[in-house]
This record gives structure tokens, sequence and C-alpha cells, in this order.
């Protein structure tokens, strides 16, 4: 006796997030190729003139971990885009302060950024485009905002670096 095959009830969001991330990041990578910064580093610096933050601030924004965040800090400082200076607030604390040459950095990346995200949007019919980022928006602000704890953590594919 052969077992049927299951049958959906509900759609597979978690397919469908997981393939519009990977596709979006792998878009964004491919963009930022005409750029002199990885979409990571941009994220870093973009985080960085922000506000005044510390290194574990911005691992936490960017989502990174700590090996990652100290290598990425290191490139960001080896091409002169960001320098790890001493807090004005708290002196046992380092910041990462974004250079003049960082800032440019930061604006390319962002209209790259930016055009890859109107693209994306473009895909769907103009009067679906505000309903989508508004119902994507509520669902990461709110159900979708924090990561539950599991016996079987989660882990995150590693991106490889362009």
């Amino acid at each position: 006796m052969t077992a049927s095959a299951p049958t959906r009830t509900v759609l597979d969001l978690s397919f469908l997030f997981s393939q519009a991330s990977h596709v979006l990041a792998t878009q964004m990578a491919a963009a930022f190729a005409e750029t002199d910064i990885t979409p990571r580093e941009y994220c870093v610096l973009f985080h960085a003139q922000e506000a005044e933050r510390t290194q574990i601030q911005l691992a936490k924004i960017s989502d990174l971990d700590k090996t990652t965040m100290v290598v990425t800090v290191d490139e960001l400082e080896r091409a002169g885009l960001a320098e790890r200076r001493p807090s004005s607030t708290d002196r046992r604390a380092r910041i990462i302060a974004v250079t003049k040459a960082g800032e440019q950095a930061v604006a390319e990346g962002m209209a790259v950024a930016d055009r890859v995200h109107r693209e994306v949007l473009a895909a769907l019919p103009e009067d679906q485009r505000e309903v989508f980022v508004n119902a994507l928006t509520g669902l990461v602000g709110g159900h979708l905002s924090t990561p539950v704890e599991s016996e079987h953590p989660v882990r995150r594919p590693r991106q490889k670096k362009i």
C-alpha cells in the first residue's frame, strides 16, 4: 500500500519568504558589484553613520556574528571607509566612525540599494505595492519581529563575500 502525497492546506510561507530573501540578496550583491563595497559593508557603514555606535551595537543591528563583524570593520578600516575611535560618552567603549570616503560609499550604496528595492516593487502591480509594503512591515514589526527560542536553533546560511 502506497501512502498518498500530502496536500497543503495553507500556502508555504516559509518557502516564499526564504526564496524571496535569497533572490533579493543575490540581486543586491550583483548590483553592489558596481561599487567598491559589499552589501554587508554598506549595512555596517549606513548604521554607523546614523549614530555613534559600538561594534557590538552595529553587529546586532546588522545581524552579524562577532567574528564577521570584526572582519568587516577590519576591511572597512583598510579601505579607509571607517575607523575605530573612543566613544564620546563611555571612554571604555570604542565606536565605529565613518570617514569622508565612507560617507561617499554610503551615498553610492544607498543609490544602489534604493534602485534594487524600486525594481522589486516595480514587479508588482502599482495598486499592490503600498499594500505589500504595509503588510510586510506589519509582520516584521509584529508577529515576525522576534526569533523564537527552540531546542533546535535555526542557523542562517552563510553568505559568500563577493
